[in-house]
């Protein structure tokens, strides 16, 4: 059972999300230093399918993706656009599609053949579009995460830059949410 905060409540029901217990679960369920090694890879470039696959995990350890929401400022009105039972399955389906591949094809999964995709659908109980699609989110989500450490490193990553890059990334998505969205952009203000 949870510590009532009437604070908190407060601030949730008012719509402005409750960071502190969303901080407070994280740190009580998710592997911080995990999570911090997984950060230095994506920001070093060295993102992969089984770094995707852990994101995937810590997840959906913190709970329905709903409950996430409605504790991030200003998510709280998208959490009801959200399909949960839609949303877990998209997940379960993207996990299996990435447990079904090879390490190889996990480190590289641009190189993948036809007939590797064919192999990971049969495999995940999907189908190769499915599995073209997680492969073409991955190299959107990787070149987001490359852009981001070559501006840390070269000491630009700030507010400013990163909502733009934030911005154009919503642009180029479009209306390409998973399905537990409705095919909504929660993003879009």
């Amino acid at each position: 059972m949870d510590i009532f905060h009437p604070d908190r409540m407060a601030d949730r029901i008012l719509g402005m999300g409750d960071v502190v217990t969303l901080v407070e679960k994280a740190q009580e369920k998710l592997d911080l230093e995990e999570a911090n090694k997984m950060a230095e890879r994506m920001l070093a470039g060295q993102f992969t399918m089984d770094d995707m696959l852990k994101q995937f995990e810590q997840i959906q350890k913190l709970g329905p993706l709903g409950g996430i929401m409605k504790m991030i400022p200003g998510m709280n009105q998208y959490a009801g656009m959200l399909d949960e039972a839609k949303a877990s399955d998209s997940m379960r389906h993207m996990k299996a599609i990435i447990q079904s591949m090879t390490l190889e094809e996990r480190a590289h999964p641009e190189k993948m053949r036809g007939t590797m995709k064919k192999r990971v659908a049969r495999g995940s109980g999907r189908s190769v579009d499915e599995v073209n699609k997680l492969i073409n989110q991955f190299g959107k989500m990787k070149k987001l995460m490359d852009s981001m450490g070559n501006m840390q490193r070269n000491g630009s990553l700030n507010q400013e830059n990163l909502e733009k890059m934030m911005g154009n990334a919503q642009k180029r998505a479009g209306q390409n949410f998973p399905n537990g969205f409705g095919g909504k952009n929660p993003f879009k203000f």
